[in-house]
Formats: C-alpha cells, structure tokens, sequence
C-alpha cells in the first residue's frame, strides 16, 4: 500500500550552518520547498544540493511568511519544519508510516531543544507542535511570534521527535529573548492584559518555576537553570516593555 505524497516546506535565511542537517533527514520526501528571504550565505546552495524547490521572497513575519510557503507546496500533505530542526531515520520511518493511511487531519510531533552544550534531559518535558498536516484544511496562525498552524479537524500525535538545535549559545538565546519580546508586543497590545505591574512581579517567578521544576528542565543541570531564568526574563520583557508602550501613550 502506497503512502501520501508529501511536501517538506522550510523557511530561511542565512541557515547555511544548520540546513544540511534539517534537508539531509526529510532528503526521502517527494518535494522539498525552500522560502528564502535573500540569503547571503551558502544557504540557497545547500537547498538546490537536496533538489529543493527554491522560492525568494522578502520577510513579512514568521506566520504569514510560512504561509507563504506551505501555499508553494504541490502536495496536500505538509511537513513544515524550521531550518534549525532536523530528522534522524527513525523519526522518517514513523512519519512515512503514518502517511500510508492518516487517520487526522493533523499530527502533533514532540521537540528536544539543544541547551548550550547539551540536549536537555531525556527525562524532562517535551515540548509537542502540529507539523505534519493537511495543508487544505489547515492555516498558520495571525501571531507574530509563536506562530503555530491551525487545524480545521481531528488532531493526533506521533511518537516522533524533532532535534531543535536552536540558539548555539546564551548570547543568542538572550538576544531571541529580547526580539521576539519586542515584536509580541503587536499581539498583547491587541489585547486588554490588566495588572502589568503586577504581572511584571509575579509571572517571571511563575515562568521560572513552571519550566525548571514542572517540565523538569532542573534535570539539565546547570543548562536548564539558565534556559530557565531566561525564560524567566523573558516573560518579565514582554510585559515590561507592554508598560513601558502604556506609559508613553499616556504621556
């Protein structure tokens, strides 16, 4: 019995050091869909090295450019992975099992973040996002950050797990922490948050704990205290810099 066909759909720009990785693990699909935003890198190269499909187009945010992208596809079946995650051969098998015969219209799969020097704990939480759907009866979100694709049926989830290689360090981990703070502020300012002093008090304290001891990160050693307390801080930015929007308007 044959299986869906399937498009993997990657976005990029200047991924050249993680991208080999990401296409060499899905280099089985039938289409392969790369949406550049003018890479200077050896990044294109590295997409037309797998046979990709290779589309230019300047960035207009993280949802609406993976929109863009998964509406590139050709087949109805879509793996959308960011060019920082890749596949080992385990994870394909189950997913071309899976497309032999779907049973939803959705598929979440499980991710293990790279912590600085180490993955974090086998033993602590992961996390699960929808990657593998159908493309006709799913959509991105309108989120500036956090996107996540919405899906318009009954969801299931795979005992599959993709490598997030993510931010190689603390500097650039603070820094993601810092922009992707600033550009969150476009969706809390659509909202009524109340309390933001308090909120700047409290929820960093919260944020700490629910990730270091509820999802098990302090399992991680020295790795997950610090992923923790950056997680922690960024939760104090987003609401931080909401007051800081509130008061120059009042002003």
């Amino acid at each position: 019995m044959g299986r869906e066909l399937l498009s993997v759909v990657v976005t990029t720009f200047n991924n050249a050091d993680t991208l080999d990785a990401c296409l060499r693990g899905v280099s089985w699909a039938d289409e392969i869909v790369v949406l550049d935003s003018g890479s200077t890198d050896a990044t294109t190269a590295i997409a037309a090295h797998y046979g990709a499909r290779i589309h230019t187009q300047t960035f207009v945010g993280y949802s609406a450019q993976k929109q863009a992208a998964i509406d590139l596809a050709s087949h109805r079946w879509v793996l959308l992975l960011d060019s920082d995650e890749s596949l080992d051969a385990e994870s394909a098998a189950k997913l071309e099992q899976a497309l032999r015969a779907p049973q939803h219209a959705g598929y979440q799969l499980w991710r293990r973040e790279w912590q600085f020097w180490r993955w974090q704990s086998r033993r602590s939480r992961l996390n699960h996002y929808v990657r593998l759907f159908d493309r006709q009866r799913a959509r991105m979100s309108e989120h500036e950050v956090h996107e996540e694709v919405q899906v318009d049926g009954s969801m299931g989830v795979l005992d599959v797990v993709i490598d997030h290689h993510g931010e190689p360090d603390i500097s650039g981990r603070v820094a993601k922490a810092n922009r992707y703070s600033s550009m969150q502020l476009t969706d809390l300012a659509r909202r009524e948050v109340s309390w933001l002093r308090l909120r700047m008090v409290v929820y960093p304290a919260v944020a700490f704990l629910r990730y270091y001891a509820l999802r098990g990160h302090w399992r991680s050693g020295w790795a997950g205290f610090i992923a923790a307390r950056i997680h922690a801080f960024y939760a104090f930015l987003k609401y931080a810099k909401l007051y800081e929007l509130q008061r120059r308007r009042q002003d």
